[in-house]
């Protein structure tokens, strides 16, 4: 629940996929692609889903096994992540009302920023193909530093090239590592319940601040104002 007590805040940071954008039925077609090579039934969107926000590794070892040799993993992620980089933004957009929440940062000049785990060789071809590069004030992939989350040095980052100080900052996201990460750089932090979460994800163990249901629900950090 959001409260007015907890307005405003200066900057807003949100994880990638399954947070500001719905990339889930391009990286679930790159893993169907691997399946079709092999002569495999592909999954529906659906089944694979919740496994977006984990990588290419989680996604491989739900269709394949934790057990596939190395060699075989190794192959499939490459057929995997050759196909998703040709076709990265097929069907990905902004989630519901991000767009409006985003044209509304900008409006009032408040600035936010994109800190994932996803590598800069495709983060940046995805924001670039959604017209996001330009807007969003700090962009920080998976390898931009040593580190990535649950560690909060990318947190860190992406508030010091925003100009915020952290506990300033809001970082929205669909995972348990985006909730550490944030608790860890000293931000309040949101559940983005509208993600890729299963029915394994006990969101309410993650002591969040916040859980929000859709993206429209931030405007109330920026208005003021309690719904």
């Amino acid at each position: 629940m959001l409260t007015s007590s907890d307005l405003p805040i200066s900057c807003m940071l949100f994880d990638l996929d399954g947070t500001l954008v719905d990339t889930a039925p391009d990286l679930v077609n790159a893993l169907n692609a691997v399946l079709h090579q092999e002569g495999l039934t592909p999954y529906p969107l659906d089944q694979i889903r919740p496994t977006v926000s984990h990588g290419t590794m989680a996604m491989l070892n739900h269709a394949f096994g934790n057990s596939q040799p190395e060699i075989d993993f190794k192959r499939r992620q490459q057929v995997f992540l050759d196909y998703y980089l040709a076709n990265i933004c097929v069907q990905s957009q902004l989630f519901t009302g991000m767009s409006l929440l985003l044209n509304t940062l900008q409006t009032k000049g408040i600035p936010w920023g994109v800190v994932t785990n996803k590598p800069h060789y495709l983060t940046v071809p995805l924001m670039s193909a959604l017209g996001l590069v330009e807007q969003a004030s700090s962009i920080v992939s998976g390898d931009t530093l040593s580190v990535a989350k649950p560690h909060p040095e990318p947190l860190l980052l992406a508030a010091q090239q925003c100009g915020i100080n952290p506990s300033a900052c809001l970082y929205i996201g669909d995972a348990q590592r985006d909730i550490i990460a944030g608790q860890r750089a000293g931000m309040r932090t949101v559940v983005a319940q509208y993600g890729y979460l299963s029915a394994a994800d006990l969101v309410e163990a993650w002591q969040a601040d916040f859980r929000i249901q859709a993206p429209i629900e931030l405007l109330r950090f920026i208005n003021g104002t309690q719904a």
